[in-house]
């Protein structure tokens, strides 16, 4: 794999909304509000975004948002598919072109009434229309319509292989309720989680309980792409992109792909893990804390294996050990993350990177060079790490 572009560009700037159940607002206007944040958080005129990434779920249109906050004539316009799989993915598509001089500054952007107005966790029983229908239409016979009875067979079989236990799973949840307690932005913040309350929780989807699922959020947030050489003049300390890559396997489906040979791993992200390793010359060894996507807390188990910190089935030890702690080996979602800062479809966990390496997190661990963050479970994902300057 070409290194081309490692180390081209930066996040210079990071924007959010309040986070609640109830915006009052408009989507636009939380696209709005986070772009605007971003560019004053960097440094620079809104007048300078010449591009604009966002999800296919996202219902705000760039060119809407760019005149909403003053942006001029663009130059990238695009939007990228599966849903929290998308995170990373509007990283890359910017990154590609900053780094081949397409665009100079590019907005990542995601903006949701998550709770008030679409809820991602109604899945099929919301009315979410596309093609994965055609492989969906399978399972809805079964009552599996919503994305926490998808993972939750996923989870089931990972757990009787391994010996995971609820108690772990609790564990991740715990680790990052605790985190939330000091970030001010998070839904947590002030209403801590112990393994009793947590056990006591209402079964969703066995083994899932009601505190092993992420949030539904109104939000929005946005991150400002630049090169790096452009990032070092303006107001932060620039995250640099050591690696970013999109990953989809074989016999991949959207939140189920359940035909695989074998369930208890993900394809996806040993991929993306591969890829974004070697795109940037390191390895689990020189990542020092993580953003892992946590719509449901089995997940974080699964991807410890799947991008290198443990061996297959060892995921469970790693976190009995307090490896996500912020004493621990690998510090994760310290802003509280999407079980308990807000979903906001991975967007926060990339922002909450960035402040890692800035050094800026609510929680922040010791001697962070490098953070690793992943898009999406289940679907079509990516992996980014970031790096100091």
């Amino acid at each position: 794999m070409s290194h081309f572009l490692k180390d081209k560009t930066a996040i210079a700037g990071i924007g959010l909304t309040e986070f609640s159940k109830k915006s009052g607002v408009s989507e636009l206007s939380l696209a709005a509000q986070a772009t605007l944040a971003a560019c004053e958080d960097a440094g620079l005129s809104p007048s300078e975004i010449d591009g604009f990434v966002s999800y296919t779920l996202d219902s705000t249109d760039e060119i809407e948002l760019a005149r909403t906050v003053g942006a001029n004539d663009l130059k990238l316009f695009t939007k990228v598919n599966y849903g929290g799989g998308a995170a990373v993915g509007t990283i890359l598509h910017a990154v590609m072109a900053v780094a081949t001089g397409v665009a100079d500054n590019v907005i990542c952007y995601r903006a949701m009434n998550g709770r008030s107005g679409q809820r991602m966790g109604q899945g099929i029983s919301g009315q979410i229309v596309s093609s994965d229908l055609i492989h969906w239409s399978w399972y809805m016979p079964y009552g599996m319509l919503t994305p926490g009875s998808w993972i939750a067979m996923i989870a089931n079989k990972y757990m009787h292989h391994y010996g995971v236990t609820s108690e772990d799973l609790g564990r991740v949840a715990i680790s990052q309720r605790n985190y939330a307690q000091n970030n001010p932005r998070a839904f947590g913040y002030g209403k801590p989680l112990t393994m009793e309350e947590y056990m006591a929780s209402k079964m969703v989807a066995e083994p899932l309980r009601l505190y092993d699922f992420c949030q539904e959020t109104d939000g929005g947030c946005a991150i400002l792409i630049t090169s790096a050489e452009r990032a070092r003049d303006l107001k932060q300390k620039p995250a640099v992109i050591r690696g970013v890559v999109q990953a989809s396997t074989q016999g991949q489906e959207q939140m189920t792909s359940f035909y695989r040979e074998e369930l208890d791993s993900l394809p996806e992200m040993e991929m993306a893990a591969r890829l974004v390793y070697e795109q940037s010359g390191l390895g689990p060894d020189d990542i020092n804390a993580a953003c892992l996507y946590d719509a449901f807390t089995s997940e974080i188990i699964m991807q410890l294996e799947s991008f290198g910190f443990c061996g297959r089935g060892e995921g469970k030890d790693m976190v009995r050990e307090g490896a996500l702690d912020i004493d621990g080996r690998l510090p994760n979602n310290t802003h509280g993350g999407l079980l308990s800062e807000a979903y906001i479809h991975g967007m926060n966990n990339i922002a909450e990177g960035a402040r890692l390496v800035r050094g800026s997190s609510t929680n922040q661990p010791k001697n962070v060079e490098h953070v690793l963050v992943s898009s999406g479970v289940g679907v079509p994902t990516g992996a980014l790490i970031l790096g100091q300057d």
